[in-house]
């Protein structure tokens, strides 16, 4: 994220400790390390090898092999948590949808085609997989279906992304050769994907303040093939949109910090809901930096999300960033079939997007598309507006079969 405010999905520090010590056994064998320091985390690792054979005996009594198999009751008894498939982003900087089906299928996985419904999305299970009804480039497995492992993904030819956070880039849908600020970047999978639908021709400027967080995102866009690229340990809000170097910046995607409140927990524990106070502050950074972000001259297009499912940090938002900017900028109404809108809270608000795990199978996530309105605006929308009108960026959209020049270049993967 950017700016001060945290993405509120893990406790950090002292925070962490008001949350019980089951949290710092949670981090300590499930999560990527002990974010506490002193005498706690010592006492912590002092008792990891007594908590590894405790759960070691856990799995045996319930006859798992997997941590995640034991989580399978908590997911049941929670809203949504078993209910979400694993979706995989076909990485087409390196290969082709065509191709990782053929692979799946060598490795034993039953293909169904396309889907027709939601529905059927959540009837898949064994080792069943479909291509998405939304998304052209998303392959869909069982909800517990676990691909860490797999060639193809520590290959960096498929990414592990929930479809609802593949909707930003998707329906940014920037043009091949464009500038394009991706004002909040960290992890990367949106940045991948943005590289992937500018075919890596243009420029990418992205953002975080987190320098770990910039690290890890380096390797992973590397890995996954992309070029064209660069990253700032800056605040967006600092950014200077009047700097040379951002004269073309035609599309901007801000998926800025959030209180996190729609990501489904795959895990043991559950985020308390944020208070009033918590709401009001991040819902005053996130209009402080959608407004920052449109007053960038060149701007022609810019998605704003959030993983959040509170009105106050989304819709009340985009309401009041386009009053502050009168007729500059416009809603779009994107994906016109997508089933779920946005909250009737004010004319036009239906032209977002909601998802939900209930409604839509994915995690809980909010998006609207601006475009600049008046003389200023570019030639008419390329956006997936309508799915149907843009088979390359649609639900009609069929697996494209790579023409055998390109398929050539592409790498293939062998088992």
């Amino acid at each position: 994220g950017v700016g001060a405010a945290p993405r509120g999905r893990a406790p950090r520090g002292a925070a962490a400790l008001t949350r019980g010590p089951q949290v710092l056994v949670y981090d300590l064998l499930f999560g990527k390390g002990l974010r506490c320091g002193g005498r706690w985390k010592a006492l912590a690792r002092r008792h990891r090898a007594r908590l590894q054979a405790e759960l070691a005996r856990l799995k045996v009594r319930h006859k798992v092999s997997r941590d995640e198999d034991l989580l399978a009751p908590a997911q049941a008894a929670s809203p949504g948590g078993s209910q979400v498939p694993r979706y995989i982003r076909v990485n087409t900087l390196k290969t082709c949808v065509d191709d990782v089906i053929d692979f799946f299928k060598r490795q034993g996985y039953s293909y169904l085609g396309k889907a027709a419904s939601v529905e059927e999305l959540r009837a898949l299970s064994g080792k069943k997989f479909l291509l998405d009804l939304h998304l052209p480039e998303l392959l869909v497995f069982p909800p517990q279906t676990d691909f860490h492992d797999n060639l193809l993904y520590t290959s960096g030819h498929i990414i592990l992304q929930d479809k609802a956070s593949c909707l930003p880039a998707f329906l940014l849908a920037p043009a091949a050769g464009s500038h394009v600020i991706d004002a909040c970047a960290a992890p990367g999978n949106k940045t991948s994907h943005l590289a992937a639908i500018l075919k890596n021709k243009g420029q990418i400027f992205a953002f975080d303040v987190d320098t770990k967080r910039l690290a890890t995102m380096n390797t992973m866009l590397m890995r996954a093939g992309v070029t064209g690229f660069q990253l700032a340990q800056q605040d967006f809000l600092t950014v200077d949109p009047g700097d040379p170097r951002y004269s073309k910046v035609t599309y901007i995607l801000l998926d800025p910090s959030c209180s996190g409140s729609g990501m489904v927990t795959r895990g043991l524990r559950e985020e308390p809901a944020p208070s009033a106070q918590r709401l009001q502050a991040l819902a005053g950074f996130q209009r402080k930096v959608l407004s920052h972000a449109l007053s960038f001259p060149a701007l022609r297009r810019l998605v704003y999300s959030t993983c959040s499912l509170h009105q106050e940090e989304n819709e009340d938002v985009v309401r009041a960033v386009l009053q502050e900017h009168g007729s500059a900028f416009r809603l779009v109404t994107a994906f016109p079939s997508w089933p779920c809108r946005g909250l009737a809270t004010f004319p036009g608000a239906e032209s977002c997007l909601r998802a939900s795990p209930a409604d839509t199978l994915t995690h809980g996530f909010f998006v609207a598309v601006l475009e600049r309105g008046g003389e200023e605006a570019a030639a008419p929308s390329s956006l997936p507006a309508a799915a149907e009108e843009n088979p390359q960026h649609g639900e009609t959209a069929e697996p494209r079969a790579a023409p055998r020049k390109r398929k050539r270049k592409k790498q293939r993967v062998k088992e």
